[in-house]
C-alpha cells in the first residue's frame, strides 16, 4: 500500500527505510495487539491458536521491535510525525491491556472503528506524502479520501463481525452501538463515498486503467456485503476482506511493475 502511494501520487523512487519501517512496525503492532486477546465467542479456532502460540507471538513482536528501532533511526528527521502515528498505534490496542487504566479506555472506544481507518491511511498514505514533502492539494486530498473510506468500509464489516466480542468486553464503539440497519447505512455511503472520490481522481491526471484498478476492491467488497454481514468466517474475513485494503496495490505493482 505504501509502494501504491508513491507510484500513483508520488511518482518518486520509493523510500526504502520507510518500506521496512511501516513492516516491521505492522509486525509489531499486531502480534502486541493479539497478544493478549485470547478468547473470542465467535472464533474459538483462532482463540485456542493464539492462546497456544504466545511464544510465537512474542517472538515476532521482539523480532518487530527490533527492526522497527532500527529503520526509526534511519528515519529520525521525520521523528515527530513517526512518533505521532505510533503513539496512536499503542492506542488503539491499549484496551486489550489487562490493566485496569487500559480497560477504562474500552468505555470511550466509540471512534475505534474511524480511528483504526485514520491511522492505517496515515501511514500507508499521507505520512508517504509528508516524508516526500508533497503537496496536499486537491489531487493528493482526493487520493486519500478515496483510500479512506476503502479501508473504513473494511473496518465497519469488521467491527461488525466483532460485535459479541466487543459487547461481552464492554467495549462501546459505535458498530456495537447503533442497530444492524445503521451498520448496513453506514456501510454503503462510505463504499459510495470512495467510489466518487475515486472516479473523480480521471479528472485529477489520473489515467482510466488506474482508477478502474482503484474501484475493483470496492466492487468486490460490495459484492460480498451480503454475506460478509453474516458470516464470522476467518476465511472471509483476513483471508479476502482484510486483503481488500491491498489489492489494487497488487494490481498496481503487477501492472507499473516493482
Amino acid at each position: 500500500m505504501v509502494t501504491q502511494t508513491y507510484q500513483l501520487v508520488l511518482e518518486t523512487e520509493i523510500n526504502q527505510p520507510y518500506l521496512f519501517f511501516v513492516f516491521f512496525s505492522t509486525l509489531t503492532s499486531y502480534s502486541f495487539h493479539y497478544y493478549f486477546q485470547n478468547y473470542s465467542v465467535v472464533q474459538v479456532n483462532r482463540s485456542f491458536w493464539l492462546s497456544k502460540h504466545q511464544a510465537i507471538k512474542a517472538f515476532i513482536f521482539i523480532s518487530g521491535i527490533v527492526g522497527t528501532v532500527f529503520f526509526f533511526f534511519k528515519l529520525h528527521h521525520h521523528a515527530m510525525w513517526i512518533v505521532a502515528v505510533m503513539v496512536a498505534t499503542f492506542l488503539y490496542s491499549a484496551p486489550t491491556i489487562p490493566h485496569p487504566i487500559f480497560r477504562a479506555l474500552r468505555k470511550v472506544a466509540y471512534g475505534k472503528t474511524i480511528f483504526l481507518a485514520a491511522v492505517w491511511i496515515y501511514v500507508t498514505t499521507i505520512l508517504p506524502m509528508i516524508i516526500a514533502d508533497a503537496p496536499f492539494d486537491k489531487r493528493n486530498l482526493f487520493f486519500i479520501i478515496s483510500r479512506f473510506f476503502l479501508i473504513y468500509s473494511v473496518c465497519i464489516l469488521f467491527d461488525n463481525r466483532d460485535r459479541e466480542d466487543d459487547k461481552r468486553n464492554n467495549v462501546k464503539s459505535l458498530i456495537t452501538f447503533v442497530s444492524e440497519r445503521t451498520v448496513v447505512v453506514l456501510l454503503v455511503l462510505s463504499l459510495l463515498i470512495f467510489t466518487g472520490f475515486t472516479i473523480s481522481l480521471g479528472w485529477q491526471g489520473f489515467s482510466l486503467l488506474t482508477v478502474l484498478v482503484l474501484l475493483i476492491p470496492g466492487l468486490i467488497i460490495t459484492g460480498l456485503m451480503p454475506v460478509s454481514l453474516k458470516s464470522k468466517s476467518d476465511l472471509l474475513f483476513l483471508g479476502v476482506l482484510d486483503g481488500m485494503m491491498a489489492f489494487s496495490s497488487l494490481l498496481t505493482l503487477l501492472i507499473h511493475g516493482i
